[in-house]
């Protein structure tokens, strides 16, 4: 079953959209690759490779258009207000759609799966080290973590916020980082044609210094940075994540 939402973003200020697939099991919110809208998951068949677990109320999936990566991508957008997008899109996600998300399970305190891929990937890692409050367990795959290839050596408050690689680097004793260390975060990664694993293992080290359980899973160099070793990874991980325990 998939249901579509749409509303004004006082944070974005434009329209947003939503698309959900499933109605039971835990939530998913899988964040677009850096251009694509909440219908991308679907038009790559991604929903077909999770239709047993949606068809056995295992997980539900939302997906929400990538406003903060079609912005990292304008060339034409000063990087002043690229980091200021990526600012407001996680504050979006956060104080808008978490709440419809729960709303929508019935649950106030629903806690969420995230996942992505490539910059999806970057998104699912920002949320869940930026609201471990309401993000339980990431699923990072391909990951583009590095913002500095959109930035050309630009940096300001805004971007830090939103960077984890700088972040995190300077994240102290703090209620935050005491839940943070309660979750978990997967980092899978090909290591074929146009993939990045140091930047896997990077983020690994970074969070492995500040105790916050993770794991790398590389997946070789037959696997390459696209949809068809993405199609292979997250249903295998969300399956892991939500078998009956016995």
């Amino acid at each position: 079953m998939k249901t579509h939402a749409k509303w004004w973003s006082p944070r974005l200020r434009q329209d947003v959209n939503v698309a959900r697939w499933g109605s039971g099991g835990r939530p998913v919110l899988l964040f677009p690759t850096a251009g694509g809208d909440a219908d991308e998951c679907e038009r790559f068949e991604m929903i077909k490779a999770l239709q047993p677990l949606i068809d056995a109320r295992r997980v539900r999936v939302y997906s929400c258009d990538s406003v903060g990566g079609k912005t990292l991508l304008d060339p034409g957008e000063k990087p002043a207000q690229k980091a200021y997008v990526q600012k407001q899109f996680l504050a979006y996600v956060r104080h808008e759609l978490v709440p419809a998300v729960r709303t929508d399970c019935n649950d106030p305190k629903a806690a969420l799966v995230c996942a992505g891929a490539s910059v999806g990937a970057y998104n699912a890692l920002l949320a869940i080290c930026s609201h471990p409050d309401v993000f339980e367990y990431a699923i990072c795959m391909s990951g583009t973590y590095d913002l500095g290839r959109f930035f050309q050596g630009f940096h300001n408050q805004d971007l830090h916020l939103v960077s984890p690689l700088h972040f995190l680097a300077y994240l102290g004793e703090s209620e935050l980082l005491t839940t943070l260390r309660q979750r978990f975060v997967l980092l899978a990664t090909g290591e074929g044609k146009w993939e990045a694993p140091w930047e896997s293992w990077q983020v690994a080290n970074l969070l492995g210094k500040k105790g916050v359980p993770n794991r790398v899973d590389p997946w070789g160099r037959d696997s390459h940075h696209d949809w068809v070793t993405w199609r292979e990874m997250l249903p295998r991980y969300l399956d892991e994540l939500t078998a009956p325990q016995n």
